[in-house]
């Protein structure tokens, strides 16, 4: 049976909204995509896709005056989760052609992904395991086993300046990389868990659950 509750997939130019509606829809009815600062002051939970550069997504979600209303929606405690590049504008600043700043909600950086290993190819496009924190065995990833597989898409990681905000880990190549961060309400994936099968289905109806 699906659950009916309020819930708002943001649209700032870059996010690729057709996956990440489907998979909604699966255990939602009561949604809505939107890039109105006003619609997102009064949903009860808020998810960030995106695709594309660090710089693109903070400009779009400037120019549509957002930045204010997702800070604000962070301070009242309503479940906020963040995909891809959704989950890297999240952090403090991102480093992919140049030196931009993000919303700052989770301290920490985007930086390059180095250090995989000769013949490793960048991007890492493909499937890869998710080993959860000490703490990361609920919320968005409750029912999830340790070492899971979920799809990557993604030539830069996040490095959380606090080590308690580092949700799991993965290990691509010689490279062991942060792959999701979670501080309270506020949750970013590196991966993609719309194009992640039953995983990828149970992490997001964990957090439209989510509480």
């Amino acid at each position: 049976m699906k659950k009916k509750t309020k819930l708002a997939i943001l649209d700032y130019g870059v996010g690729n909204l057709y996956s990440i509606t489907r998979a909604v829809a699966n255990f939602c009815d009561d949604f809505i995509i939107t890039d109105d600062p006003e619609v997102v002051a009064r949903v009860d939970r808020l998810i960030l896709p995106g695709v594309g550069s660090f710089a693109a997504g903070m400009a779009g979600i400037r120019v549509r005056s957002l930045v204010d209303s997702i800070k604000q929606f962070v301070q009242t405690g309503r479940p906020i989760l963040g995909i891809c590049l959704g989950a890297q504008l999240l952090m403090t600043r991102g480093f992919e052609f140049g030196n931009f700043t993000g919303l700052d909600i989770i301290p920490g950086e985007v930086v390059k992904l180095s250090g995989v290993g000769k013949g490793v190819k960048i991007p890492h496009i493909g499937w890869g395991q998710i080993k959860p924190s000490s703490s990361g065995k609920k919320g968005v990833l409750a029912g999830v086993s340790s070492g899971a597989y979920v799809y990557f898409v993604h030539s830069f990681i996040m490095q959380p300046k606090r080590q308690e905000d580092a949700l799991t880990t993965t290990i691509y190549g010689e490279s062991r990389f942060c792959s999701a961060i979670r501080h309270e309400n506020v949750c970013g994936l590196q991966f993609h868990p719309e194009k992640s099968g039953a995983v990828g289905m149970q992490i997001i109806n964990n957090f439209i659950k989510q509480t």
